[in-house]
């Protein structure tokens, strides 16, 4: 699949307003609405709700498959809930249409082939997204307060009559995918058992700052305002923000997806990422053919057997 794309000229004061926006969007976190549950997809599901590390409420559904002891806890990118995004509707698609990203992203989907693989799944919205509590002021952290969402669905796994007893592997997409490396570089004890992890699209905030800079003709030098003003909203830099420092403690066998030619992101920040895992198995697959990163996290509902043959390998039972 080819895109293209068309850029409308651009107002003077766009540049700043553009970057005004990304600040404001730092400092209190967009949400995006839940508009289908599973049982969009004919499945049955319970509605949960866990504390994360630090206590803010995530909510969550858990979709059962009787007979399975194998479960696959899944997370989501920045802007989606574990629903997806409806970027086929305003204003959701004014956020990302510019780059082609202007369809639905349904995880539901997802869920379905992992149920019907033979899989229990657990997923969740992380804070100041989806329906999960509020937490820090509203702001999002790349990934850096989100860790604490991550290590809370193990803990509330390991403490559950029936799950604690289940073989588990992680799928995390983007933001999420973050907050897993950034979680396993902090505690590293919690993902003790985790069997293996599909990350979807992980990067560094930079780069993609970088790209909605260069797909709206601003400067890209004006990445340093960008920066400055993140640091003021959040307490955090750009660089602060970046997985690739944390990704060094990933040593869970590892699956990384990423469109090569996504506009909004280089393909250069993916592969330094996979680099710094010392996994010793581990797998980097690039999608081709498109400039969309909704491809991305399409990619798994189009194309399953191959993320299936790299879990189905890992969550055989231990001999």
């Amino acid at each position: 699949m080819s895109t293209s794309h068309q850029t409308p000229p651009v107002a003077a004061d766009h540049g700043q307003a553009l970057i005004d926006g990304v600040i404001a969007g730092y400092r209190q976190q967009p949400r995006s609405p839940v508009l289908k549950t599973p049982a969009s997809q004919g499945l049955a599901y319970e509605d949960v709700t866990f504390p994360s590390e630090d206590g803010v409420p995530l909510e969550a559904w858990f979709i059962p498959n009787a007979g399975s002891d194998r479960l696959i806890i899944c997370n989501h990118p920045r802007y989606f809930s574990r629903y997806g995004f409806p970027s086929h509707l305003q204003p959701w698609k004014a956020l990302f249409g510019r780059a082609g990203n202007d369809f639905e992203v349904d995880f539901n989907l997802d869920y379905r082939i992992l149920h019907d693989a033979g899989y229990n799944v657990l997923t969740y919205d992380l804070r100041n997204l989806g329906r999960s509590g509020a937490a820090n002021g509203g702001m999002t952290t790349g990934g850096l307060f989100e860790s604490r969402d991550v290590i809370g669905s193990l803990d509330w796994v390991r403490s559950q009559p029936g799950l604690a007893e289940m073989t588990p592997a992680l799928f995390s997409r983007c933001l999420g995918c973050n907050a897993t490396l950034f979680a396993m570089a902090r505690r590293p004890e919690a993902f003790t058992g985790v069997r293996c992890m599909v990350g979807v699209q992980p990067l560094s905030v930079r780069r993609i700052m970088e790209g909605i800079l260069a797909l709206n003709d601003v400067p890209v030098e004006r990445i340093a305002d960008i920066d400055e003003g993140i640091l003021h909203a959040t307490g955090f830099g750009l660089d602060a923000m970046s997985p690739i420092g944390a990704a060094a403690s990933v040593t869970l066998p590892s699956f990384i997806t990423q469109v090569r030619d996504d506009v909004l992101t280089r393909p250069d920040d993916v592969q330094a990422i996979f680099d710094a895992m010392p996994a010793a198995e581990k797998s980097l697959f690039w999608i081709e053919g498109t400039t969309r990163r909704w491809d991305g996290y399409t990619y798994f509902a189009r194309e399953p057997d191959r993320i299936l043959g790299w879990l189905d390998r890992f969550m055989q039972p231990a001999p």
